[in-house]
């Protein structure tokens, strides 16, 4: 059934909220350097954990506030069992008022089921991979899964899949050197290469601002290897990459939220999976919502709530961060460890 949508709350910088982050698990089979520590991580208890019903009811009450896009991550997102079902689910609304419904995922586990979860309803696929180089790939992600990844990264469209993107961390002194190869492989799979600016969130312990390879060096060298400066696309929107094509037609997207940020345009919420409403990437805190919900609040409730939150919206967490650069007032990082929900593997990225 189609949720009818009562309003589109604008918060407080004229902002609307479009665009939903589910986090269906927290756990992860990679340690990546940017994402999360080696060590002093917390699991969410499964009881915790949102249910697909859940789920199901709290995506209703977000399209009826005007979300039209749902993204499903982690952790990583297919370490949970029930996956398939969660899509199956939330493509029922595809058509009926949901029009999109996307997964990011690091890729480990995704050959042997991407063709479920096509099959599923599962529209798009987005794949995290920061090097071709296994023995990289090893040191960043502490764990020895390159060539599965590379696996996963060929079933997509065998399975079917179109729009596939690849996201990459750029980070100085480890795989700058390897933008154009990123992108040459994307022709490959096909999919378009998302370059990410290294940011300073949670599970960062190791960020310094001098391992940011910036939006202009990223185009400055891949003009430098093929000959010609990429010509923007100028698409306008929300969405987080700016696009640039090649002379050949190849496009690829630089995500600049530590030296350009986008937070101007940012419509999306994001859903930790044990229920918590973040409505930034950098928040230091969020509502509950798996608390009212389990406590029988009803949907009229729980409207109210979640749009109560974006109407007194005023994050704009990345420009505050580039705003403060250098003086030393962040958070500290130890402090980002004690509470889970503060580290990007509990909040999608």
């Amino acid at each position: 059934m189609r949720p009818e949508t009562e309003f589109t709350p604008r918060d407080l910088f004229d902002r609307p909220l479009q665009d939903l982050r589910i986090s269906v698990i927290d756990q992860c089979n990679l340690r990546c350097q940017y994402c999360m520590p080696e060590e002093h991580y917390t699991w969410l208890a499964k009881r915790d954990v949102l249910t697909l019903p859940e789920i199901a009811r709290l995506v209703n009450i977000f399209m009826s506030l005007g979300v039209t896009k749902v993204r499903l991550t982690g952790g990583e997102p297919l370490i949970r069992p029930d996956l398939p079902q969660i899509v199956g689910e939330l493509a029922s609304r595809l058509g009926q008022g949901l029009n999109d419904l996307a997964m990011t995922t690091n890729g480990v586990l995704l050959a042997r089921c991407a063709q479920e979860l096509k099959s599923a309803g599962l529209q798009r696929v987005t794949v995290s991979l920061d090097t071709l180089r296994a023995e990289r790939f090893s040191a960043l992600s502490r764990r020895n899964r390159h060539a599965a990844v590379i696996e996963g990264i060929h079933a997509v469209p065998a399975a079917g899949f179109t729009g596939t993107k690849i996201d990459t961390v750029v980070m100085r002194g480890l795989n700058e050197d390897e933008l154009a190869d990123l992108i040459e492989f994307g022709r490959t799979v096909p999919a378009e290469v998302r370059f990410i600016e290294y940011m300073d969130v949670g599970g960062a312990t190791g960020w310094s601002e001098s391992k940011v390879v910036s939006r202009n060096e990223i185009l400055a060298s891949v003009a430098e290897h093929y000959g010609q400066v990429p010509r923007p696309l100028n698409e306008g929107g929300a969405a987080p990459a700016d696009r640039y094509a090649l002379p050949d037609g190849t496009v690829f997207g630089v995500i600049s939220s530590t030296t350009q940020p986008f937070c101007r345009t940012c419509n999306r919420s994001r859903l930790t999976a044990d229920g918590v409403l973040l409505t930034c990437l950098y928040a230091l805190d969020g509502v509950n919502l798996r608390k009212p919900l389990r406590e029988g609040a009803s949907d009229a409730e729980l409207r109210e709530l979640v749009a109560g939150v974006w109407l007194t919206r005023s994050d704009r967490g990345a420009e505050s961060r580039l705003a403060q650069r250098p003086r030393s007032t962040f958070v500290p990082l130890d402090s980002l460890q004690r509470d889970p929900h503060l580290e990007m593997h509990t909040r999608g990225g």
